[in-house]
């Protein structure tokens, strides 16, 4: 027992003594607050989602459209919105184009019973006020819609904790000490972390894909060849951005909130489990900033609508960049021995 509580005690000075991983402990679960006050603030959740396009302003003043069951998306890209009613993601789309009355247009989905029941609620005003259109599609189920997100992830944590731990603990250990006597340079080195972990990360994920896309019948319309340029991709950006992290630190518990610091608001916010549709315009921006939104985006793009290369071009050339400026970072930013 005397050994067991010298032991608690040496632990716990320590651990105190550590000034960047006692801050982290207390700011982390603020920072976790403060962003699930923020993203769900909202009131339950309506009974109908309707798309808006066009004059957003000029569809808002219409009575019939305020009730509190009533969820207003704003879609500047009229193809999105159309991708969303035909995937039973939004029961109806209301736009308004120019000043022209054949602008004023809505669509539905016959297929969605929610769909046909919000044009029986809405009736005469809808009707006499806006052109019918329809728009048939398939249902995207909650699985097919989330699996990207779970796939991007599971890349995200065994790319930045399979990479930032490891180097931290070659610090603490004198690994790198060592190596700074070899004629490696620290380019050479982190280059040879990357290429490892790559590899780990896209087949581990790659045959979750597969093994997934038999067993629960995954709704694919794009390339599975596209989809894997995707992963690598996005695992090149987790795992620079890892590297980053670990260039200089020489903390296990200050690495570790630093890479919680990385990917929990990623994991919130770059749309994994749920839509950011009705969230503030400005945390939309924000999640944009993150590299794993771009995976997810992308994917979820090939995989559920059938996106070609054009069509997700913009979300890999910003994992691209991710992947230079990181790289270039850590390069530079990377020291073999402890920092004090």
């Amino acid at each position: 027992m005397r050994a067991f509580l010298a032991l608690l005690r040496a632990r716990n000075i320590e651990f105190f003594r550590d000034r960047s991983a006692l801050a982290w402990s207390f700011l982390f679960p603020m920072l976790m607050i403060i962003g699930c006050a923020i993203a769900f603030s909202k009131p339950d959740p309506a009974v109908f989602r309707i798309g808006l396009h066009g004059d957003i302003a000029a569809l808002q003043k219409r009575e019939w459209l305020r009730p509190d069951y009533l969820e207003k998306i704003s879609f500047d890209h009229l193809e999105t919105a159309q991708q969303r009613v035909q995937h039973h993601q939004i029961d109806l789309l209301i736009s308004i184009e120019g000043t022209a009355s054949d602008g004023s247009r809505y669509w539905s989905n016959p297929e969605s019973k929610r769909s046909q029941a919000l044009l029986q609620l809405l009736g005469t005003p809808l009707a006499t006020e806006f052109h019918a259109a329809t728009l048939h599609g398939r249902p995207v189920r909650y699985v097919d819609w989330v699996m990207p997100g779970v796939l991007g992830m599971n890349m995200m944590f065994g790319a930045l904790f399979g990479v930032g731990y490891v180097i931290v603990r070659y610090r603490q250990n004198g690994v790198l000490k060592r190596l700074q006597a070899t004629p490696v340079k620290p380019l050479e080195f982190i280059a040879a972390q990357l290429v490892s972990r790559l590899w780990i990360v896209a087949g581990v994920n790659l045959t979750i894909f597969i093994a997934c896309k038999f067993l629960l019948n995954l709704l694919v319309l794009g390339s599975l060849a596209l989809m894997l340029l995707i992963f690598v991709a996005g695992a090149l950006a987790m795992i620079s951005l890892g590297l980053l992290i670990a260039s200089r630190t020489a903390s296990e518990e200050f690495a570790g909130g630093l890479l919680n610091l990385a990917t929990w608001p990623m994991m919130f916010l770059s749309e994994v489990w749920f839509s950011l549709d009705n969230a503030p315009v400005w945390l939309q921006r924000a999640a944009d900033l993150m590299p794993l939104t771009h995976v997810v985006k992308a994917a979820r793009a090939v995989m559920i609508e059938g996106a070609g290369f054009n069509d997700i071009s913009g979300h890999l050339l910003v994992l691209l960049i991710t992947t230079v400026v990181c790289m270039a970072a850590a390069a530079r930013l990377f020291r073999w021995h402890t920092v004090k």
